[in-house]
């Protein structure tokens, strides 16, 4: 019996996205992924009614990592969905929920209950913000009228990201991150509107070909440009990287292949949990210091100036290495060790652990050459590899995305970070589907029908 049996009633009524009747092929997928992220933008261009137009946004410098449109009904983003997503991670994670995720059943039973949480976390946070001033109305009277926006908002994200895990390629989350970043991107780098204070083009490209007309060429403009193109190329040199454990097939004399196992084995998922967290970091920080108690730290004016909520807040410019040395540090400890735990966690609950992956090749009838074919021996090898790249790959995109903030790249070093990873990733996946279509026995072979 799950743990979760006495909260089922309340998720089992949410509405669901029904599974596709039958296996979705490559046009389908394609179509459905374009449709939601059609909608996702023009859901980002939809004014929240009744908001302050003085309001500064707290949260700009994770706004791209949380996939959200500051002063839309978007504002929230997938915030509500990766705070669930960490919850759920550390009960299972810490055994104070019992749960197997290797039975349908208890898989279940998690998926639902974090919907739930999302949900819950979405009139949480929506909340939180207009209380506390982030999002101030324009009276009293749209202070309702703004949390009831947001709210909608957040859960059309929550179906939004389902409909495309059941119906598109890859995960919601990463399809609005990868979306809002490249826009942020192609708009720092080649907007050619002019300013309003200077005059200049706001781009950076087209503003740095302005500086050489004016014979004071600033050189300065193009390191967001620059540093954007490094996190690209390391990203994807890392995504290259792999361990190849030898397989053969007992059934079939001199057949060979190799179980691959990424460097970034977790993907960049850590590092959207480690932002989602520093995310909760300052909303609670604004909360306890609405009700006269900044035990978090004190924000102004939509910053914290002190306590763990400054120091937990990302340096986006390489010069607080010389101003603030200290936080700057703290900061980067922090980010890659919660990035390693959330690792681990990861690897755990989404099945991709030693134990989990032995079965799997247990099942699939192969063996090791030179060990004999047994889930003992399989979970044996694995376990000299997988628990050592899974720490070692998120100390590598914890300390990247790090790095890339300070650098100042456009879209946000670990927004860069997380967009090549997605887009790589459905690279991947768009590249299969296509294969499967070509080669229909593929399909069947790979047992995904």
């Amino acid at each position: 019996m799950s743990s979760l049996d006495s909260i089922k009633p309340f998720y089992s009524i949410l509405p669901q996205v029904a599974n596709p009747v039958k296996k979705q092929g490559f046009r389908d997928k394609l179509k459905w992924t374009g449709i939601i992220l059609i909608l996702y933008f023009i859901l980002t261009e939809v004014s929240l009614y009744g908001l302050n137009p003085t309001a500064v946004d707290q949260f700009a410098q994770l706004r791209a990592v949380m996939a959200g449109s500051f002063g839309s009904i978007l504002t929230l983003g997938i915030g509500p969905i990766v705070t669930a997503s960490i919850v759920m991670q550390l009960l299972v994670g810490g055994k104070l929920i019992n749960l197997d995720l290797s039975l349908q059943e208890d898989k279940a039973a998690f998926q639902g209950t974090q919907k739930l949480l999302a949900i819950v976390f979405t009139l949480f946070e929506g909340i939180v913000l207009v209380i506390t001033g982030s999002l101030p109305p324009i009276t009293g009277e749209y202070t309702t009228i703004l949390i009831v926006q947001m709210v909608l908002g957040g859960i059309l994200v929550i179906y939004l990201d389902e409909v495309v895990s059941k119906w598109g390629f890859g995960s919601g989350i990463g399809l609005f991150i990868a979306a809002g970043v490249s826009q942020e991107i192609l708009v720092g780098s080649l907007n050619f509107l002019p300013t309003a204070a200077s005059g200049q083009p706001a781009g950076r490209i087209p503003a740095f070909i302005y500086s050489l007309t004016t014979g004071q060429p600033q050189f300065n403009l193009l390191i967001p440009v620059i540093a954007t193109i490094i996190v690209f190329l390391i990203v994807v040199y890392a995504e290259c990287m792999r361990v190849e454990i030898p397989l053969s097939y007992g059934g079939v004399k001199g057949a060979r292949s190799k179980y691959p196992l990424k460097f970034v084995y977790a993907s960049n998922m850590p590092v959207i949990l480690v932002s989602a967290f520093f995310l909760n970091v300052q909303l609670f920080a604004g909360l306890f210091q609405s009700v006269g108690h900044p035990i978090l730290g004190q924000v102004s004016n939509g910053q914290a100036i002190n306590g763990i909520a400054y120091y937990l807040t990302t340096p986006s410019s390489i010069s607080v290495l010389l101003t603030d040395p200290i936080k700057v540090l703290i900061y980067a400890v922090v980010f890659i060790g919660l990035s390693i735990i959330f690792a681990l966690l990861w690897v755990e609950i989404s099945g991709i652990g030693p134990k989990q992956v032995a079965n799997q090749l247990s099942n699939m009838g192969v063996q090791v050459p030179g060990f004999r074919s047994s889930k003992v021996q399989f979970r044996r090898i694995l376990n000299k590899y997988i628990p050592t790249i899974t720490v070692l790959g998120g100390a590598f995109v914890g300390l990247l995305a790090f790095m890339a903030d300070l650098t100042g790249a456009l879209g946000g070093g670990t927004g860069v970070l997380l967009t090549v990873g997605v887009v790589y990733r459905l690279y991947e996946e768009i590249a299969k589907e296509q294969l499967m279509d070509v080669h229909p026995m593929l399909r069947r072979f790979l047992g995904d029908e």
